[in-house]
């Protein structure tokens, strides 16, 4: 059950779904709540605020993951990850990563100089500092998500066709990609609403296992907001089914019948 919990708060953050072109703005907020068949494990949120870099005005996201209930009692999960990022071409400048996961912890920020591709990578917690080569046009942990919300291939992609790209999290670089499997209506608290289906995979190594046994379902309208996420397990599942949401850039779209 530990694992579970960390996997849903970890997939949330370092996972994208993927939009088109002006699928947000400032002030979207939406919450989503973690659960093990009727038992609430927790919750996750992401909130995109306005701030200033470099003399401009850029997206600040905050996005926030921690257990409840029961599960905190046994495993207590207190996550906050940020990004700022070009509100034009959606590079980062900066990431914030501080967690508590049952007593494992980071405190950490890295900062991108795109001119040259690297990330300076601070941590605070064992006071050190580093500098890491990356690729060009690499997103952090959090700008993927909103970097692919307006990825121009969404509306192109067929059954089992996938778009692929550079993300650097806990100090290396992995390729990551979303596969799209098809479209679904499915019940949610505010109605039943059409999705488009993807499957994330992501790069064998030290983070990430080559595939991952999730299934995303995404709002099939111009937000594209998160409506939910399976890991599929040997008994049952665990799943993150949308809560609650406010601010959204576009009219949420709900089927009649």
């Amino acid at each position: 059950m530990k694992k579970l919990v960390v996997l849903f708060i970890l997939f949330f953050f370092t996972n994208s779904f993927v939009q088109r072109e002006n699928a947000y703005t400032t002030g979207e907020w939406f919450k989503m709540r973690i659960h093990y068949g009727l038992v609430t494990a927790g919750y996750a949120t992401l909130e995109i605020k306005e701030a200033t870099k470099n003399n401009q005005k850029v997206h600040h996201v905050v996005g926030k993951g921690w257990t409840t209930g029961m599960t905190k009692l046994f495993f207590k999960v207190n996550d906050n990850y940020e990004s700022y990022f070009d509100k034009e071409t959606g590079k980062p400048y900066q990431y914030v990563r501080k967690i508590d996961e049952g007593g494992y912890t980071k405190n950490q920020e890295g900062f991108f100089n795109q001119s040259n591709n690297t990330v300076l990578v601070k941590d605070y917690k064992h006071k050190t500092e580093s500098t890491v080569t990356v690729p060009e046009d690499v997103q952090d942990i959090v700008s993927s998500f909103y970097y692919l919300r307006n990825h121009p291939k969404i509306d192109k992609l067929k059954p089992n066709e996938s778009i692929a790209i550079d993300m650097f999290f806990d100090g290396e670089t992995t390729k990551f990609k979303l596969k799209f499997l098809g479209r679904e209506d499915i019940s949610t608290k505010f109605g039943k609403v059409s999705c488009m289906i993807f499957r994330p995979l992501v790069q064998a190594g030290r983070v990430f296992k080559e595939e991952e046994s999730l299934t995303v379902w995404i709002s099939d309208d111009d937000n594209k907001i998160p409506i939910r996420v399976k890991a599929s397990l040997a008994v049952g599942s665990i799943k993150a089914d949308i809560e609650a949401f406010k601010g959204l850039k576009n009219s949420f779209k709900i089927k009649v019948n």
